[in-house]
This record gives C-alpha cells, sequence and structure tokens, in this order.
C-alpha cells in the first residue's frame, strides 16, 4: 500500500499520542474529521495499522526474564509444533526462520529457573528435536516503528 505524506502524519500522532481522539487528532492535523477516519479506515483494511490496544511490560507482570529460544523441529512437523507453541503461555512471540533451527521464539519467564522449566517443556513437544536458548541481558533499542514511519515518509516526499 503506498503511504502518503498525510498518511505518515497520521502514523505519527498515533505512535506519539496513542490516546488521543480521533476529533483531537483531526484538530492537530488540520483536516476534516472524516477524512482522517476514512484514512484510518483504509489503513486498518490495507494492514499498516494493525492493532490498537495497549503495550503491556511482561516484567510487570512478573516475567522479567526474556529469552530467545530456537526450536529445531523433525521435518514435516512444523505446522503442529507451532500449534503446541500456541499452548505455552510464557511463549509471547514465534517465527518461522531460515537458518539454524526452523523455529525461533520469545519466552518470558519468572526467573531463570522458571525459563528452564518452559524449555523442558519445549523439548517434550512431539516433533521437536533441539532447542537453543539466548537470555536477553538488556533492551538496547526498544520495539519501536516511528524511524521506519519517518523513512517511509521522507521516501512519499522525493
Amino acid at each position: 500500500m503506498a503511504v502518503d505524506e498525510l498518511d505518515t502524519r497520521i502514523l505519527r500522532l498515533l505512535l506519539e499520542q496513542p490516546r488521543t481522539s480521533v476529533r483531537e487528532y483531526a484538530r492537530i492535523l488540520g483536516v476534516a474529521r472524516g477524512t482522517l477516519q476514512a484514512r484510518l479506515d483504509r489503513m486498518e483494511r490495507e494492514g499498516v495499522i494493525t492493532g490498537t490496544g495497549p503495550a503491556l511490560s511482561p516484567a510487570a507482570l512478573g516475567h522479567p526474564v526474556l529469552a530467545f529460544v530456537h526450536i529445531e523441529v523433525t521435518q514435516g512437523h512444523l505446522d503442529e509444533v507451532g500449534d503446541a507453541l500456541a499452548a505455552v503461555p510464557e511463549i509471547v512471540e514465534a517465527f518461522s526462520i531460515t537458518g539454524g533451527g526452523d523455529l525461533l521464539t520469545r519466552v518470558v519467564a519468572r526467573d531463570n529457573a522458571h525459563l528452564e522449566d518452559v524449555v523442558q517443556k519445549l523439548i517434550s513437544l512431539p516433533g521437536v528435536v533441539r532447542t537453543r536458548s539466548e537470555v536477553a541481558l538488556r533492551e538496547r533499542v526498544p520495539h519501536r516503528l516511528l524511524p521506519l514511519v519517518e523513512s517511509v515518509g521522507r521516501t512519499v516526499r522525493k
């Protein structure tokens, strides 16, 4: 989907001021509320805007340990293992990947012992051959999209 300069300005506001009303966004941008709503609806329909819920902190929910667990899967069992991963609440994301392993998961845990329990649960899943874990020490760049939105906006203006 092509994102124009107004779309970029709208996305920037959504990221910077997520709890503001549509009416206030329209006022800030100097556009009609209907125009803004139509743009938001289009970007949701086209998959640019994928959610509006709050960002939650696993650490604040009692799970401060973050690990990335690579999972090697027996050939032909990727879908079954992927479905089984969805039943493990400590897995907050899982991706099929290339390279070393077949799946990459983001796992949160209460402490290292709990992480070990989660990894043992993963190893016991039918179709899982082995796992390799990497514990995150400190977040250096938090999840963000504003720099990408600004980059896309600069490309559109050229």
